[in-house]
């Protein structure tokens, strides 16, 4: 069950008044889009198995943060920073060490439940 969800985007409203703009305006569409089609919750099932304790980042949220992060030119973990400074439109991203525990502990079972997920979204 989740109580709260990550984004406060409702909506998206296009406007040419220059009011609320940012460079990364679109990268906001993906995971919000994951979250609606249940690739977030089917990532997090995915790698259920991995978390070793109750963190603040479900890894199926963790490895939709790294594709966003790829979406957006990003090109290696560290690069996770850009997003985590835009809280308002992305809401909490996880930290690098937290995002290379997880990959780290993917393995050949977690890829292949990562790829049904994947394929049921």
């Amino acid at each position: 069950m989740q109580v709260m969800g990550r984004f406060s985007i409702q909506k998206v409203e296009v406007r040419a008044d220059g009011t609320g703009l940012s460079s990364r305006a679109g990268t906001a569409l993906l995971p919000l889009a994951a979250e609606r089609l249940g690739l977030t919750d089917g990532l997090g099932w995915a790698l259920a198995e991995t978390r070793e304790r109750r963190s603040v980042h479900d890894p199926g949220r963790v490895f939709c943060d790294l594709a966003v992060m790829l979406a957006d030119g990003g090109r290696c973990v560290s690069d996770l920073v850009a997003l985590g400074s835009q809280p308002a439109l992305l809401g909490d991203v996880a930290s690098i060490s937290t995002a290379r525990r997880v990959l780290l502990a993917v393995g050949e079972a977690e890829l292949d439940r990562l790829r049904a997920a994947r394929a049921q979204a």
